[in-house]
């Protein structure tokens, strides 16, 4: 197995018996945290009548759906989304890194729909727990026993004075998260940059967000390119961080700001983008000591991120306290059902939960929720916790990553001991976000991971 990144093919260091257990790496990473949730083998489906409906048909609504439909016989299960199109999001980053086609992270959502679900290709207008019904776009009301919601999250690019989507890929401006035809269009501009140098502006938004390590992963590429093109002796990278950290969790902050440092990239704190001028190159940040304008050859805008309006003006949202401002779900962090509608659950990116947004983190959600849903059914208590467990194989060079995994107690979950070091730049973590995730993914999208 090559990559353009180990010209002669395997890592020597690797051995063949490493290998071999990093095979199935993928799947332990995404698959083990779930079995205090799983059912005994070969246990009975529970017959029920019960009417569920799941809000979302992305990773979280499509794996639930999987889940709900191979432990329940007779439940009439509506998952509900207008998108056809099924986005891997774990890959944008690396369709942005030109590491991947733009083909590599779209596929579609029918193919994933398990047999038995109703697929209705609309989308949930109006949350109406007190009625136990959703609404959708075309006014169809739909009555439910049990909701899941998964609807993901709103990116709110237009929150950012002057952004305009339609200008990625233009004149120094990427943006990753706006889909895969943004990712391809950040590459382009991005590889543009690469090959003449300049001023990099990469950084976070200082609300919630998915994958807060895709940020700081796309620095250290664009750096890493630079190097590779020459160019990296006439360019300056700064890094905007929202706060005065670079990871929410202590360990992971520290050895990113010192991999920051001996890399060269600047870190300006307490900066929060409000504004950007795509003909002047400007953008601007809200600081403690007022607004400062930054000019740039190349920026990797990252949105603010929150739930979607259908939530935010619902009340399923956080009346009070710091996930209220952006309207995510008001959930119990250790079962994932809904604090005052004990027959709601909320999955995914929509749950208002101190950790919890990648897609591994669904693998370990999910279960838990439905272990409960299925218990209630059964007039039965779940015991299954969701103990906040996040990962994120952090890229840090062209053909190296560090496996980042921890919990709601900011503690590291090493999947590997002995095997992966945490914190440690390996090429098999590489291997691992590069090669072995996806399949495993697309496995956990069909209940089998």
């Amino acid at each position: 197995m090559k990559t353009p990144f180990s010209p002669g093919g395997l890592d020597p260091t690797v051995d063949r018996r490493t290998l071999f257990r990093l095979s199935g790496a993928g799947a332990m990473l995404m698959a083990a945290p779930a079995l205090a949730a799983e059912p005994a083998p070969n246990a009975p489906k529970v017959k029920t009548g019960a009417r569920i409906v799941i809000a979302g048909a992305g990773a979280a609504g499509l794996t639930a759906a999987s889940r709900l439909a191979a432990r329940l016989d007779g439940a009439t299960i509506t998952l509900i989304d207008r998108r056809k199109e099924h986005f891997y999001q774990p890959g944008f980053t690396l369709v942005a890194g030109g590491l991947k086609p733009h083909g590599y992270v779209v596929s579609t959502t029918a193919q994933y729909v398990p047999a038995g679900v109703t697929l209705v290709e609309e989308q949930v207008a109006e949350f109406d727990p007190d009625a136990n019904a959703v609404v959708t776009d075309t006014g169809k009301r739909i009555a439910y026993d049990y909701l899941i919601v998964a609807t993901g999250l709103h990116l709110d690019y237009a929150s950012i004075d002057g952004m305009d989507t339609a200008l990625i890929g233009k004149n120094g401006l990427g943006s990753i998260y706006a889909g895969p035809a943004a990712a391809e269009a950040t590459w382009k501009e991005m590889t543009r940059f690469s090959e003449r140098g300049g001023v990099g502006l990469f950084g976070r938004p200082a609300t919630e967000m998915k994958c807060a390590g895709a940020p700081l992963k796309y620095t250290f590429i664009t750096d890493d390119y630079l190097r590779r093109h020459g160019t990296r002796g006439k360019s300056e990278l700064i890094y905007a961080a929202q706060n005065k950290t670079l990871f929410s969790v202590p360990i992971v902050s520290e050895k990113v700001r010192m991999l920051f440092r001996d890399r060269g990239v600047k870190v300006a704190y307490d900066h929060v983008m409000t504004a950007i001028d795509p003909g002047r190159k400007v953008a601007t940040y809200a600081t403690p000591n007022g607004p400062v304008e930054i000019g740039y050859d190349f920026v990797n805008v990252v949105p603010p991120m929150r739930a979607p309006a259908a939530v935010r003006n619902s009340p399923l949202r956080w009346q009070e306290g710091v996930w209220s401002g952006d309207g995510w779900m008001e959930v119990s962090k250790d079962s994932l059902r809904h604090v005052r509608y004990p027959n709601v659950f909320g999955v995914g990116d929509i749950a208002g939960v101190p950790k919890g947004k990648t897609a591994a983190s669904v693998k370990w959600q999910v279960p838990v929720a439905v272990d409960h849903l299925v218990a209630s059914i059964e007039g039965r208590v779940a015991t299954s916790v969701y103990n906040g467990y996040t990962s994120c194989p952090l890229i840090t060079q062209l053909g190296r990553a560090m496996l980042v995994e921890f919990d709601y107690d900011n503690n590291l979950t090493p999947s590997f001991p002995g095997v992966i070091a945490p914190l440690e730049e390996l090429w098999v973590t590489w291997v691992m976000k590069t090669i072995a995730l996806k399949p495993t993914y697309l496995a956990m999208l069909r209940g089998n991971a």
